[in-house]
């Protein structure tokens, strides 16, 4: 069994008795970077380097030993900044490329956003189970997500509804409907008064474009369980 936590903006933690994978650890509570990494940390993903996704990624990967996946360029900012290099998986790699950690498999999808050191991106993680998550990173919505749908079985998509900086909550539920995903945690919202302070419109926006996506409202520090 898989389970999926949500630590609040765009950090999760995807965890199965085998390996424990973070995405973006970037916390506005201090409690909830301790609690995401008191069990150890295999592998850490970073979609882009704005501080509110790389957030705490150097410190985690130095304490805990785990490994970064993320893309060429933004990889060796980050092992500049203190990651030690034999850390850093590949030395990054790219859209479209794969990695493997423990029985997990990570596909690098593209972003389309702003990031300074390389292209922003997404990631699409297959659990030891099969349970098959899509992280968005900060996105649009775009046509080729439709493409992903086809190529991956999406269990879980990870998507920002926020607004202003990616994709609000239509573009998220017309987002849905191009994966085919089955479910959708809205992210990215509520963190900056900038952003849509609520997954409401998301939700409305999902029933009425994707009603097959079923909406899983979740706090910050709560875990959602998926047994396949």
């Amino acid at each position: 069994m898989s389970s999926i936590t949500w630590y609040g903006h765009a950090a999760f933690r995807l965890e199965h008795p085998d390996v424990s994978i973070l995405i973006d650890p970037f916390f506005t509570d201090p409690a909830m970077e301790e609690a995401a990494v008191k069990d150890g940390v295999d592998l850490v993903l970073v979609t882009h380097d704005h501080g509110d996704h790389t957030g705490s990624a150097v410190k985690i990967c130095k304490s805990t030993g785990a490994s970064l996946g993320t893309i060429v360029g933004t990889a060796g900012k980050l092992q500049a900044q203190g990651i030690p290099a034999q850390q850093v998986i590949g030395g990054g790699f790219n859209v479209g490329g794969a990695i493997a950690c423990k029985g997990a498999t990570v596909t690098m999808t593209q972003a389309f956003h702003s990031s300074e050191s390389a292209s922003p991106c997404g990631y699409i993680v297959e659990m030891p189970d099969g349970l098959t998550v899509y992280h968005a990173g900060d996105t649009c919505v775009f046509g080729d997500m439709a493409l992903w749908g086809k190529l991956f079985r999406i269990d879980v998509a990870l998507l920002p509804t926020g607004g202003h900086y990616t994709m609000d909550g239509r573009q998220a539920a017309m987002a849905c409907g191009l994966l085919k995903c089955a479910a959708a945690v809205p992210m990215h919202w509520g963190t900056f008064p900038v952003l849509a302070q609520s997954d409401e419109p998301f939700a409305k926006a999902l029933a009425e474009l994707a009603p097959k996506c079923r909406h899983l409202h979740m706090k910050p520090g709560e875990t959602a369980d998926f047994a396949l």
